[in-house]
C-alpha cells in the first residue's frame, strides 16, 4: 500500500492520491502541445500580479470598474488559457459574469462596495457546486447533465460579498480520488492542465487549475478542495499561497466529495493577505453541515488583523524533520534557509521538533476514505436528485466502463472499484480506523509535539519541485514525496503554504501548520515571513525547466 499524499489527491493519489467571453458554457481543451515546442511570451497585461486591495483601488478611483475587470481576465484566459501556452486549467466560463459585474457596478455608484471582496472576479474548482448556468461535475462527464439545486454554501458565501464568480476550473478527475496511476490535473471533461512555470511539469493537484489559473494572473484567486494536499501541493508547485483551513471553518454543503473527515476547501492566491481575504469571506456555520457548528464562534469574517509584518518575532516555530525532510535536497535547502529567515525576524526556532507518529497512519487513512467515498459520494449524487445521470458510485464506475475512450483513455479506476466494496459506517473497521487516525495525528501527533516544546506553529518544506507530467505512467518524482499535508488533513488541522523560492525555475512552498482554529497565527507567521522574503515571482510559461538556473 502505497502513503496517501496528493489529494481532494494528486496521483499517485498513494505514493507509498475571454475579451471574449465564450458563447457556450464549455470550451472543448485542444490537445496539449509539446512541450518542446516553446510558446511566445504572452503579451503584457496589466492586471498581472494585481493583488485584491489594488483592484479595488482601480475600482475605486474609477480606472477599472467590475465590468471591465472581468472583461479583461476573460480575455487573458482566452489569450493563454485556450491559446498561446493553452494551460487548460479554466474548464468553463460563467456566461452571466458580465451581468454580475455590471449590477455590482451600480450598487458601488449607489450604495457603496459591500467589501474587499466586491467586483473581484474568482474562479472556483469544478467540484463547488453552483445554481447557475455553469455545470458542476468534478471534471467528469457522467455529471454535465446534472444540476445542483443550489449554491454550494462558500459559494453564498462568496456571493454574498460580492465576488464574481468568473467560471470553473479544471481539476484532476473526482479529485484525484480515481486510479492509482492518474496524472494530476487531467480530467475527461477538461484534459490536462499544465503548470505556468514549466508547461511540460506537473500542475500537481488536484486543484490544479485554481492553482495554475491564479499563478498565471486568469483571476484575482481562486478556490480549491483539499482532502490530503490538493490546495497545499498545486500552490507550492506554482508560487502560491494556499490554505488548507481547519475543517469546520468552511462548510462542505454542495461540493463534490472524498470524505467527510478530510474534506475542506480553501482559498489560492498570489498574497497571503489575498488568501485570508478569501478565507474569512467563505467561513462560517452552516446548518447543513455539522462539522461547522463552532465556525461562528472559532473562526473569523476577517482575518486583515492578523497581517502583521512582524509577526515571526517571539514566536515559537518547531520544525518537524522526521520524514519531511530528506527526499528532496532542493526543498530542504530552501527550507533551510526559510528557517534561516524566520530566525533572522525574530522567530525562536525549536529544531527538531519531530511528529513521532508520522508514517504510522498512511494505510489505515487510505482505507478510511475509501469507505467514506462510498458513502459521502453516494449522499451527494442523492442530493443532486432524481435528474441527475448517476445516482451512485456503482452507476459511475459503470459510466467510466461505458464511455472508457472519454473517461479512461490514460488510466482506469481501481480506487473507486476498492471503495464500492466497502461496507457501511458503521463497519468496526472503519470506527476503529479513523479513531486510531484521529488520536495518532492529534493527541499523539500534532497537539503532543506543540504542547511539549510550547510552539505556536509547526514548519516544514510543503513538498520537492514539480515532476514531468507523464500520462503513461502517471505522477511521480520527489513533489509528491510525503509532506506535512498528511498529518493536518487527518487531523483536520490548518496548513498554510507560503513561497520559499525555486529550482530550476520551478517553485517549491514552506508549511506552516498547528492546532485547530489556529488560522490567525498561521496568518500571522505566514504574513510576516512573505513580507520578509517575497519570494513570490510570476510564471514564465517556459516550455520546460530551466536547468541552467
Amino acid at each position: 500500500m502505497r502513503s496517501i499524499q496528493r489529494g481532494i489527491f494528486t496521483a499517485p493519489a498513494f505514493t507509498a492520491l475571454a475579451g471574449v467571453l465564450v458563447a457556450m458554457t464549455l470550451v472543448a481543451i485542444a490537445p496539449t502541445p509539446s512541450a518542446t515546442q516553446t510558446p511566445a511570451r504572452p503579451a503584457a497585461f496589466d492586471l498581472e500580479e494585481a493583488t485584491i486591495a489594488q483592484l479595488q483601488h482601480r475600482m475605486d478611483t474609477g480606472q477599472d470598474t467590475a465590468r471591465s475587470l472581468v472583461d479583461k481576465y476573460l480575455a487573458r484566459i482566452e489569450a493563454i488559457d485556450r491559446q498561446g501556452p493553452a494551460l487548460h486549467s479554466v474548464i468553463e466560463i460563467n456566461p452571466e459574469a458580465r451581468a454580475i459585474a455590471d449590477r455590482l457596478d451600480a450598487e458601488r455608484k449607489s450604495t457603496g462596495p459591500r467589501g474587499p471582496l466586491h467586483g473581484i472576479p474568482v474562479l472556483i474548482k469544478d467540484n463547488i457546486a453552483t445554481a447557475d448556468r455553469m455545470m458542476t461535475t468534478a471534471g467528469s462527464h457522467a455529471l454535465e447533465q446534472a444540476r445542483p439545486p443550489k449554491d454550494a454554501f462558500i459559494v453564498e458565501r462568496l456571493r454574498e460579498a460580492g465576488a464574481v464568480i468568473l467560471g470553473k476550473t479544471n481539476l484532476s478527475e473526482w479529485a484525484n480520488f480515481r486510479s492509482t496511476h492518474s496524472s494530476s490535473g487531467w480530467s475527461g471533461r477538461g484534459g490536462q492542465a499544465r503548470n505556468p512555470y514549466a508547461l511540460d511539469r506537473s500542475p500537481s493537484g488536484s486543484s490544479s487549475g485554481s492553482g495554475a489559473a491564479a499563478a498565471a494572473s486568469l483571476c484575482a484567486g481562486a478556490v480549491g478542495s483539499e482532502t490530503d494536499g490538493s490546495i497545499v501541493s498545486p500552490s507550492s508547485n506554482q508560487s502560491l499561497v494556499g490554505i488548507k483551513p481547519t475543517l469546520g471553518l468552511l462548510s462542505r454543503t454542495g461540493i463534490v466529495p472524498i470524505a467527510h473527515s478530510q474534506d475542506t476547501a480553501g482559498p489560492m492566491a498570489r498574497t497571503v493577505a489575498d488568501a485570508a481575504a478569501l478565507l474569512g469571506a467563505m467561513a462560517g456555520a452552516d446548518p447543513a453541515d455539522p462539522a461547522t457548528k463552532d465556525a461562528a464562534a472559532k473562526g473569523r469574517r476577517d482575518y486583515s488583523t492578523f497581517l502583521d509584518a512582524n509577526g515571526l518575532a517571539g514566536a515559537r516555530i518547531g520544525i518537524v524533520r522526521n520524514r519531511l525532510f530528506g527526499y528532496s535536497a532542493a526543498a530542504d535547502r530552501l527550507a533551510d534557509a526559510a528557517i534561516a529567515d524566520m530566525k533572522t525576524r525574530g522567530a525562536v526556532i525549536v529544531d527538531p521538533a519531530n511528529i513521532p507518529t508520522l508514517g504510522k497512519f498512511d494505510d489505515s487513512e487510505f482505507d478510511v476514505l475509501l469507505y467514506e467515498f462510498k458513502a459521502d459520494l453516494n449522499k451527494y449524487l442523492a442530493w443532486l436528485g432524481p435528474a441527475a445521470p448517476v445516482h451512485s458510485l456503482k452507476d459511475v464506475i459503470a459510466y467510466n466502463n461505458a464511455h472508457h475512450d472519454q473517461e479512461m483513455p490514460y488510466f482506469a479506476q481501481e480506487i473507486m472499484v476498492q471503495a464500492e466494496k466497502k461496507g457501511p459506517l458503521t463497519s468496526a473497521k472503519y470506527v476503529a480506523e479513523l479513531a486510531q487516525d484521529l488520536r495518532m495525528s492529534r493527541a499523539l501527533g500534532i497537539d503532543a509535539v506543540m504542547t511539549k516544546y510550547k510552539l505556536d506553529a509547526l514548519v516544514a518544506p510543503t513538498g520537492g519541485p514539480a515532476w514531468l507530467t507523464d500520462l503513461v505512467n502517471g505522477d511521480g518524482g520527489t513533489g509528491s514525496a510525503p509532506g506535512p499535508s498528511t498529518v493536518a488533513a487527518v487531523a483536520g488541522y490548518p496548513h498554510i503554504t507560503v513561497p520559499a523560492g525555486s529550482f530550476h525555475g520551478l517553485p517549491i512552498g514552506i508549511s506552516f501548520f498547528g492546532r485547530a482554529w489556529s488560522e490567525p497565527t498561521l496568518i500571522k507567521l505566514a504574513y510576516a515571513y512573505e513580507q520578509a522574503t517575497k519570494h513570490r515571482h510570476p510564471p514564465t510559461f517556459a516550455a520546460t525547466a530551466d536547468l541552467a538556473r
